[in-house]
């Protein structure tokens, strides 16, 4: 009895043994496969994007397991299923080598996902309809095509204007606003200008637009750069710079930040408002995004009360043809007569053809039909990229995912070489753009990745973002790889 039971007890726990051991396998041999796949990828995507040329040998098999941090065989596999895919092949004695030019040339043609264009999709543009208005404007605005028209805009397009403007709250009359000739002009014009509280210093969120940067650089101004992070700014900073450092105005994108996609709160906008009154620092509110606001309880920081010392800026690119070079802006009554000049001697005047397409656009409801497409598209793909970022990016790299609305979303690259991660991603055919060039060269770069989700569709983002994130993966494999080999110490 006494035996059968001590049988029995060794049995189950043979039993026990062999169900774990071949859980185990199970489990290595997973991690092994996906291991391999990512050095198949990695390989074939320095092949076929040229950092590894036709005709040019492999590394050793040994090499590549030390690099990969693997074992022999499986670099020997790895080799072996490249070689069935005629992307590499073998000579005996000697090696392995790239296969010709002409073999590769197919798999070179890989489809883009675009992260990085900022200018809307041309299938997301109802072109017809722009053709009919600007065949209308023709005829409508004949003879002023022949005439120098008012600097400030066409009157029947500044008043379609205060209508739209009135929509988010920014209560302005025609003779306030100025149409111009794209949002880079009007900034290029309030750079360079003088302001009423006869101030010099310019102070910029870091990190910004580029667009204004390249403006002020081009102006050689005296240009002060204040930390934005996804949870704003800091408020004593802020106030420090309004108080102290003579700023003639402080340029925010608070709604949809470019490049990190955040927006600042009610709170924030009416605190801005007020600073601004307090220590007569004007606000150039670019306010790009407006039209695709989903929260109508998000109102600009001119509309907190801040009429007196906030330049209300609006571009139209993102909503309709970037072609037609249009932007309008709600100034105080104190920059009316230098902004005028200002803008006189810069074009005479913004083109009438263009101003008399979306004078016809925004009457005929056109405008508000397709804004409010474009907001939905945006909006559910400005969420996906959110969803499939939190999902398969690692959470060190989520630095600002937004899901409330806009274009735009930041990551960052913790320890990586943004020129280098910018350039594995353009062979891999995901293109995005380093936020490097939206920081003053002055001021602290911080590895970021601008993303936006204009010319993608939800497809193009979930595939775009796994590769993102196998590219993550692969750096940090290499640094985990590098810091856990110990030197070899002769004693």
């Amino acid at each position: 009895m006494v035996i059968r039971i001590i049988i029995g007890t060794i049995n189950r726990v043979h039993f026990v043994y062999l169900v774990l051991y071949g859980y185990s396998f199970l489990i290595g041999g997973a991690c092994m496969t996906s291991k391999k796949e990512s050095i198949i990828q990695s390989i074939r995507s320095d092949i076929v994007g040229g950092l590894i040329k036709s005709g040019q040998k492999l590394p050793s098999i040994r090499k590549q397991s030390e690099k990969f941090d693997c074992s022999l065989n499986t670099i020997i596999s790895v080799y072996q299923e490249l070689e069935n895919k005629n992307l590499i092949y073998s000579r005996p004695k000697s090696g392995y080598f790239v296969v010709a030019q002409e073999v590769l040339l197919p798999l070179m043609k890989i489809k883009r996902i675009d992260f990085a264009s900022a200018a809307p999709d041309p299938s997301s543009i109802p072109q017809n309809d722009f053709r009919q208005c600007m065949n209308k404007a023709m005829d409508l605005f004949e003879s002023s095509i022949f005439t120098y028209p008012d600097p400030q805009g066409l009157l029947s397009l500044r008043q379609e204007v205060v209508k739209l403007f009135h929509q988010q709250q920014v209560f302005a009359s025609e003779g306030q606003i100025f149409v111009f000739s794209g949002a880079q002009q009007a900034l290029h014009l309030l750079s360079g200008m003088p302001f009423p509280n006869g101030k010099t210093n310019i102070l910029v969120e870091q990190p910004t637009y580029w667009g204004m940067l390249t403006a002020l650089e081009a102006q050689k101004q005296t240009v002060i750069g204040i930390e934005r992070t996804p949870n704003g700014i800091d408020w004593a900073t802020l106030e420090r710079h309004f108080q102290s450092n003579m700023i003639k105005f402080f340029y925010t994108i608070p709604r949809f930040h470019n490049p990190l996609g955040t927006s600042y709160t009610p709170e924030d906008k009416m605190r801005l408002a007020e600073l601004a009154k307090n220590y007569d620092v004007y606000i150039v509110e670019d306010d790009y995004l407006a039209d695709l606001e989903t929260n109508s309880k998000a109102d600009p920081i001119r509309a907190y009360n801040g009429a007196s010392h906030i330049i209300y800026l609006r571009s139209f690119s993102k909503v309709m043809l970037p072609g037609l070079r249009l932007a309008a802006a709600a100034v105080p009554d104190s920059l009316i007569p230098l902004l005028q000049m200002h803008k006189h001697t810069a074009d005479l005047s913004t083109s009438v053809l263009s101003q008399g397409v979306l004078e016809i656009y925004m009457k005929s409801g056109m405008y508000a039909h397709h804004a409010k497409q474009m907001k939905s598209l945006y909006n559910q793909r400005i969420k996906k990229l959110g969803e499939i970022s939190k999902r398969l990016l690692p959470p060190e790299s989520l630095y600002s995912i937004e899901s409330s609305g806009g274009v735009f979303t930041a990551i960052r690259l913790p320890g990586s070489d943004t020129e280098e991660m910018v350039k594995r991603l353009e062979i891999r055919g995901v293109d995005v753009l380093p936020a490097d060039r939206q920081f003053l060269s002055s001021f602290p770069k911080m590895n970021l990745l601008r993303l936006s989700i204009i010319r993608t569709d939800e497809q193009d983002i979930e595939e775009g973002i796994r590769i993102i994130a196998e590219e993550l993966e692969r750096v940090q494999h290499i640094q985990h790889t590098s810091s856990s080999r110990k030197p070899f110490i002769w004693l």
